[in-house]
């Protein structure tokens, strides 16, 4: 498989670059397409059309290809992976549950392939992206691979999208759908963060709404945590700077734990609206952000998944908008390290939640946290 990426910042810009990427005969059958809101999202999907190419797309908080970052921006990795390889789902929620959306896209991969494997995005900042996997799973099993992330909108925190050809949705799923037997999926899922303080207790949440911790409003225990002044009335920049500097992190006895960031409060009744679910009743640690040798861990992680994938024909990468916040120019760092162990076109976005498997761990959904998938045909 042959793939290509091009980015640009308006619509003429990646009319060029994808004219310039065929002219040498390059036919690709499908586009990842990761874009601000402030693009003009008809436009481009009109461009790849145009080309019969299929879009899987999602809107971000910000995009790359490689290793170069942009703002309101156009990222796309161009694919020609044969049509019989893959498949894409498109469903707006409607009046059923993420999960049973979810249940739905599982069931279609295992009609289609054999051996399916899953590339979720996800439109509507509310989604539990917990039941995403969950759904998915609920129809294939724990085994097939899922990986993904929560669509952004640049931070707004307004509205976010999936879209495919003439199909557009802040409230439902997309998925590539892929032939795992002719196309081998590999990943990985690492965050960093490092637990810190004592240990402490959801008393009251229901799905990914936490109201209580150790019986306290969830609000009143993270501004405390932080040490600020509980009316503050730029409330919403306390929960961006808990979200992506002190992320919970929920404890399990079997497994590692998984990282829960708040993306918004509400004032009345003092709870947090998490990107995925708190169970009531999960101990959790506050985090503090990774130090200066997290890119070499995550280096380190890329090359144990190097050993089962040697080669890759490209790379996607789902990155936590907090980790760009938090580590600020290291991203950038952290996108050219990665890539470079396969020396493979890469796009990725900033997003809201991602979906992945950490090194010794099973597929779930978390936060803080940059989901790489590596894709070669066999």
């Amino acid at each position: 498989m042959k793939s290509k990426s091009i980015k640009g910042n308006s619509v003429t810009e990646i009319a060029n670059q994808l004219s310039a990427s065929l002219a040498d005969g390059f036919s690709p059958t499908i586009a990842i397409v990761f874009m601000s809101i402030k693009q003009d999202i008809a436009a481009i999907c009109q461009l790849l059309d145009d080309q019969s190419i299929t879009i899987f797309g999602a809107t971000t908080a910000g995009e790359f290809t490689d290793g170069e970052i942009g703002e309101e921006s156009v990222a796309i990795l161009l694919m020609d992976l044969k049509r019989d390889y893959f498949r894409i789902e498109f469903i707006e929620t409607g009046t059923n549950t993420t999960r049973q959306v979810a249940g739905q896209i599982g069931e279609n991969g295992v009609l289609t392939f054999n051996k399916p494997a899953f590339i979720v995005a996800s439109g509507g900042i509310s989604t539990d992206g917990e039941m995403i996997v969950q759904g998915i799973e609920d129809a294939v099993g724990a085994e097939s691979p899922i990986f993904g992330g929560m669509a952004g909108d640049d931070f707004t925190m307004t509205g976010t999208f999936v879209f495919t050809n003439n199909k557009i949705s802040n409230d439902g799923l997309i998925a590539l759908i892929i032939d795992n037997e002719r196309v081998n999926v590999q990943g990985l899922a690492t965050s960093g963060w490092k637990p810190v303080g004592t240990v402490r207790t959801i008393t009251r949440s229901e799905g990914n709404v936490v109201y209580t911790i150790d019986d306290e409003p969830a609000l009143d225990v993270v501004i405390r945590y932080m040490g600020v002044d509980k009316n503050l009335d730029a409330w919403k920049d306390v929960i961006v700077n808990v979200g992506s500097e002190f992320p919970m992190q929920l404890q399990r006895d079997r497994s590692a734990p998984v990282l829960r960031a708040p993306l918004y409060a509400n004032q009345n009744d003092r709870s947090l609206v998490c990107a995925g679910s708190v169970p009531q009743g999960t101990k959790i640690r506050f985090s503090l952000p990774p130090d200066f040798d997290i890119i070499d861990k995550v280096v380190a992680e890329c090359n144990q998944i190097k050993e089962l994938e040697p080669e890759a024909d490209a790379l996607i990468m789902f990155s936590c908008k907090a980790r760009h916040l938090s580590l600020g120019p290291m991203v950038s760092d952290e996108i050219d390290q990665v890539m470079n162990v396969w020396n493979s076109p890469m796009v990725g976005f900033f997003s809201y939640g991602e979906i992945g498997k950490t090194v010794q761990g099973k597929h779930e959904f978390h936060n803080n946290t940059c989901s790489l998938v590596v894709l070669k045909e066999n």
